[in-house]
């Protein structure tokens, strides 16, 4: 089966976990982390203790009892992780029937989308599928892409953050944009993030930026190095 690879925007977002073993509340963690709108989570036995700091949220809900077909009522996604073949089932054909996303874990064949193994560093996500062919080749993957990914990319990642709207500010041609970005991204900066060299951070900015920002470099790199 081939799959479009998209990132999906939950804020305001309805979403449903059935299921909170130990694959649920990863699901469930991963969901908040997301900034999901909404969060409701059933399972039928009751909450295990750890997921206190979790279930305090205002924005999720914990029912401990059996699904129900109006528990997809306003969903926007779905994910069950239950030992019950029979429920996993009725769930993935209820969001089939009601055009709602939804995941089976570990049962590909009852998706509409799979969850890739993702490695993140701050804003920067890097997502890992196989199709659902091998989960265990992603987490090959995902361990080596950790170790080449540092959090020197989220520092830097944070600097072009701070820099685009500057740049943007100066009404330069797309052209001359583009080709600042570039020389930075493609520059020695995120070996200086690296070593948390402030004076060399400072002296590429001066470098590959345009004198009229010359004054915002230290806030630009205000708690990155």
């Amino acid at each position: 089966m081939r799959y479009y690879p998209i990132f999906v925007n939950l804020e305001n977002k309805g979403c449903l976990v059935v299921g909170a073993g130990e694959v649920g509340k990863r699901k469930i963690q991963s969901l908040v982390d997301s900034g999901a709108g909404r969060v409701t989570i059933i399972d039928t036995r009751e909450a295990d203790p750890e997921m206190a700091p979790i279930l305090d949220l205002p924005n999720v809900d914990f029912h401990c009892r059996e699904f129900a077909d109006d528990d997809l009522d306003g969903k926007f996604l779905v994910i069950a992780c239950t030992s019950s073949e029979a429920v996993n089932w009725r769930i993935s054909n209820l969001c089939r029937d009601r055009g709602i996303l939804c995941n089976i874990v570990d049962q590909p064949e009852k998706c509409s989308f799979i969850v890739p193994a993702t490695v993140k560093r701050g804003d920067l996500t890097v997502a890992i599928s196989t199709a659902g062919r091998s989960p265990a080749m992603a987490k090959r993957i995902r361990k080596e892409l950790q170790e080449s990914f540092g959090d020197e990319y989220a520092g830097l990642l944070t600097c072009m953050g701070r820099i685009r709207p500057l740049m943007l500010s100066l009404g330069l041609t797309t052209g001359d944009n583009t080709a600042v970005f570039r020389t930075l991204v493609n520059s020695a900066l995120l070996d200086a993030f690296k070593a948390r060299d402030l004076d060399s951070a400072t002296e590429i900015l001066k470098e590959s930026l345009p004198e009229p920002l010359h004054d915002n470099i230290p806030e630009l790199l205000d708690g990155l190095v």
